[in-house]
């Protein structure tokens, strides 16, 4: 089941969410925090992936990295828990959740139980969507790995999520 999804449902059950939707420096504060998180995370890839000084030419074959800059694998735990960060500092998700789940709660039935089936289903559909991701992706890993294919992937990245918090973190002061 994925954790992060059924944390949101919980917190939509008891009213979090509505609460963030109707008021707005709350909005607007966990708008910025993830806005300011998505900026680190993206200057991190890059500061991570910047150009070496001996970095191979477009005619030269990939390099392998310096040591100590391979990335390894996240801990399960730290991989969790980043996931966790990102989807808790993210108040759309929760918002969505909230603006769709009345419309599915059954007359007569208890707003708190059926919310939580409904947070739990959407949680394992996640799971296994998020577990065919992964699936993907291992068998993609080699090629994923490559010295050269890594480093852009992770410039692209971080250049993408440092766009997306500054334009998240403008629109949240000028809207």
């Amino acid at each position: 089941m994925d954790g992060r999804r059924l944390v949101r449902a919980v917190a939509a059950a008891v009213g979090l969410a509505a609460a963030l939707q109707r008021w707005d420096a709350a909005f607007t504060v966990v708008r910025l925090a993830g806005a300011t998180y998505l900026v680190v995370l993206g200057a991190q890839a890059l500061w991570r992936h910047r150009r070496p000084s001996a970095a191979p030419g477009p005619d030269l074959p990939d390099a392998p990295e310096p040591d100590g800059c391979a990335d390894a694998p996240f801990a399960p735990v730290r991989a969790f828990r980043q996931g966790l960060l990102s989807c808790l500092l993210n108040p759309k998700v929760g918002i969505f959740f909230v603006a769709v789940v009345p419309q599915f709660l059954p007359e007569g039935h208890s707003v708190l139980g059926a919310t939580l089936l409904l947070g739990a289903v959407d949680a394992v559909i996640a799971a296994g969507w998020l577990l065919l991701v992964v699936v993907c992706a291992g068998r993609l890993l080699r090629r994923l790995r490559r010295p050269r294919v890594h480093r852009n992937l992770e410039r692209a990245t971080g250049g993408v999520l440092i766009a997306l918090g500054m334009g998240t973190a403008a629109e949240t002061v000028t809207g």
